[in-house]
């Protein structure tokens, strides 16, 4: 589960067990990831059903809003189906796939490849600019075009100038996945709030219990 944190990218995730910390993939594509995933991540599943998938893209860091046209009201910013949910959660299980060999310097999938190429392939959603010079999404927005923009995001990533910064959290426990852009290179944590302050702790634990030796 996740909210705009602030209007700065980045999300409040929320941990099944209660917890919340705020996290910034650095990438749209990478947003998609906490929702859910394959094998043991489908613990933390939040795509089930149309609204959810609205929810994400209005929660995401896309720029502007989904409100309908005013000369054309009664269109709804962004329409998904249930067949486009069963999409996003395949595409996002590839991406997780795809980021993690990635970070491993596995291949790609063909299956995950391919499944990446073909929501890419259609058209993405369509930018406008609006009256007081922002930026939003053009109403009639589908699912499918979504995933696309999202897809194409992952492409572009993945061949990009920040492709090598793709990073796994340094937790054993964590497997969120960020794109250090840091001037430095040297992010570690998927949140400091989260797994930075955890590490903290047990570095600090350990000082105390070497000096009691």
């Amino acid at each position: 589960m996740s909210e705009k944190a602030t209007d700065t990218p980045g999300l409040v995730l929320r941990h099944p067990d209660g917890s919340s910390f705020r996290f910034d993939p650095g990438a749209l594509c990478l947003e998609l990831l906490p929702t859910g995933g394959p094998g043991p991540l489908a613990y933390f599943e939040v795509l089930n059903e149309p609204a959810d998938l609205v929810r994400w893209a209005e929660e995401s860091r896309l720029p502007g809003g989904f409100a309908a046209e005013a000369e054309a009201e009664a269109e709804a910013g962004l329409v998904v189906s249930a067949a486009e949910v069963a999409d996003a959660r395949a595409l996002r299980d590839a991406l997780w796939r795809l980021a993690e060999g990635h970070v491993r310097g596995v291949p790609p999938g063909p299956d995950d490849l391919a499944t990446l190429n073909d929501a890419a392939a259609h058209p993405p959603l369509t930018a406008r600019l609006t009256a007081d010079g922002g930026r939003a999404w053009a109403a009639g927005g589908t699912g499918t075009g979504l995933l696309s923009t999202v897809a194409r995001d992952a492409v572009d990533l993945f061949t990009g100038a920040h492709a090598h910064r793709i990073r796994v959290c340094g937790a054993h426990d964590c497997r969120l996945l960020f794109v250090d852009t840091s001037r430095p290179g040297k992010r570690r944590w998927c949140s400091m709030e989260r797994c930075g302050n955890r590490a903290k702790v047990r570095a600090h634990r350990a000082r105390l219990t070497a000096d009691d030796e």
